[in-house]
């Protein structure tokens, strides 16, 4: 994908309303509305992206310019493939590698690891997999939600660190990590100990992170590498 195609929707669309259905309760009512309505939803599907959150690493890489054509890359947490996907067009012939537990169809020019990423044996399996140190380290991971914001947020924020310990490992000196994280507090850790790893350290929102989510990402850049 050229880097100058637009990492935003094209067009208008006209609002869609959903019809009360019997068995449909009124909560996803208004997830369907949202999804119907929504326009990363629309131009995700037209460019043939798994998923809305392609746009949030279009979006993020647009900023911080870290797919650079022939980079190794790590997606953690890929299903169902969206950053994937952004991460093969991006980084032109290079070397990506995404590993979730949920299965994935294949996705031409990576290799995709069917194994969750806290069995002993994935860290070997990835590294394996790219072929040397890595340029970029992606985490999108999140864990099921609980209703309980605290908690999520917890869960959230030790996969983000599990993440950050295994880029430690694996990136090149001057590499990228990204990963998502929730706001609430505690992320402040997560942020010190990157700033000891990383040139700099950016918390960021991209576009097609909802309004109304807590959601947001850091991206740490220029790996000081070992010490």
């Amino acid at each position: 994908m050229a880097r100058d195609r637009s990492s935003r929707p094209t067009g208008r669309r006209a609002s869609v309303r959903v019809r009360t259905a019997r068995g449909r309760t009124v909560s996803s009512q208004r997830w369907l509305a949202r999804q119907l309505n929504d326009p990363y939803v629309a131009e995700a599907k037209k460019r043939g992206y798994r998923s809305r959150a392609a746009f949030k690493l279009l979006q993020l890489d647009d900023q911080s310019r870290f797919l650079k054509p022939g980079a190794r890359v790590i997606d953690l947490g890929a299903a169902p493939g969206g950053w994937t996907q952004v991460s093969v067009e991006r980084a032109r012939n290079g070397t990506v590698v995404g590993i979730d537990f949920v299965p994935m169809e294949p996705i031409a020019g990576a290799t995709l690891i069917a194994k969750d990423f806290y069995d002993d044996d994935a860290p070997e399996m990835l590294t394996a997999a790219l072929g040397g140190p890595a340029d970029v380290v992606l985490s999108d991971m999140a864990a099921p939600a609980t209703g309980d914001p605290q908690i999520d947020h917890l869960r959230i924020m030790a996969l983000a660190e599990a993440a950050h310990d295994f880029a430690r490992q694996v990136l090149k000196q001057g590499g990228t990590f990204v990963a998502k994280v929730l706001q609430g507090g505690t992320e402040r850790a997560l942020l010190d100990l990157l700033k000891k790893d990383f040139a700099k350290v950016r918390h960021v929102k991209p576009a097609a992170s909802r309004a109304d989510s807590a959601e947001m990402y850091v991206v740490a850049t220029g790996f000081r590498g070992q010490v």
